[in-house]
């Protein structure tokens, strides 16, 4: 029993003292989110009126949002620990695994932010910096801390803190709040709760075991089914609003119609379907229906 102990206690040793590696760290920031919030920020800058900035000065910008959407993101890792140990899907993420402490990723964090933030300050300007802040609290403190553990519709009300990168892109150049980005906004946010509630179903168990009040655990599967077919039907209304105030051309939408269109048709197949097997299936696909919808905005503003 003793030398089971001990072994035990070495494993456990050399576990905590691997050495920390960049993917870690990477992984902390959730960099293929970010890469896709960073997508829609470019496109927000990308439809904004010309300002003369050289790219220098926004690619740089970009930078500062991408950090401040990674520190959130870590601060997402370290609140979230207790939790991910217990979930299959998050069981081995740095944190949990003690690949890197708590202490080193709210530093990590704090690094992060604080370089966003100057970035922005001196590169963009003070509203891009405090609202890009803003977006940072609002997915860290009120949806990770508050709102997911508080209300089946957490992802609901808190995904706008994620839906914020186009207008952040946007005033990122002008400096100025307009009412055009805020429809790309409208877009990120109708999209959010069935990207999510995708994922939700397909790890129901999960979220149950970590006692997680997501839909598909507080109003049953089947009801959660119906209501992500009913939001990707609305995200396709909101989609096509660009197009009607000549924020965009053709190229966008019948990209957003092609687009929208599958991702109902797999809703509905998800909906009829007794099982849920493509429930995960569909998260995925959402994932590429965003990515090529901005993809298709900015072909779109080439053209015209």
């Amino acid at each position: 029993m003793t030398q089971l102990v001990t072994h035990n206690e070495l494993a456990t040793v050399a576990e905590n003292d691997d050495p920390v590696q960049l993917k870690d760290y990477l992984e902390l920031c959730k960099i293929k989110v970010i890469a896709l919030l960073v997508l829609t920020a470019v496109i927000g800058a990308a439809l904004a009126p010309d300002m003369g900035r050289g790219y220098i000065e926004q690619l740089l910008s970009l930078l500062g949002i991408g950090l401040l959407s990674s520190s959130a993101a870590v601060i997402n890792h370290v609140v979230d620990s207790r939790i991910d140990a217990i979930m299959a899907r998050t069981k081995n993420r740095p944190i949990v695994k003690k690949r890197v402490s708590r202490n080193r990723a709210l530093a990590f964090s704090g690094l992060l932010s604080v370089t966003g933030f100057t970035l922005l300050v001196i590169f963009a300007n003070w509203l891009t910096a405090y609202l890009t802040l803003f977006a940072l609290l609002g997915y860290a403190v009120v949806y990770t801390l508050f709102l997911k553990r508080a209300t089946p519709q957490n992802i609901v009300i808190g995904g706008l803190a994620g839906a914020m990168p186009p207008l952040l892109g946007w005033v990122s150049e002008t400096g100025a709040l307009a009412p055009e980005p805020w429809i790309l906004v409208m877009i990120i946010f109708t999209w959010t709760p069935p990207h999510f509630w995708a994922l939700a179903i397909h790890r129901r168990a999960d979220y149950a075991r970590a006692n997680i009040p997501m839909l598909p655990v507080t109003h049953g599967i089947d009801y959660t089914k119906t209501c992500l077919l009913l939001y990707t039907i609305l995200l396709t209304l909101v989609c096509v609003l660009p197009f009607l105030i000549h924020m965009s051309g053709y190229v966008y939408l019948f990209s957003a119609l092609m687009l929208n269109g599958i991702f109902i048709y797999k809703a509905f197949l998800l909906k009829i379907c007794s099982h849920h097997r493509n429930a995960f299936a569909l998260f995925k696909f959402s994932i590429v229906h965003l990515t090529l919808l901005f993809i298709a905005f900015f072909a779109d503003k080439l053209i015209m």
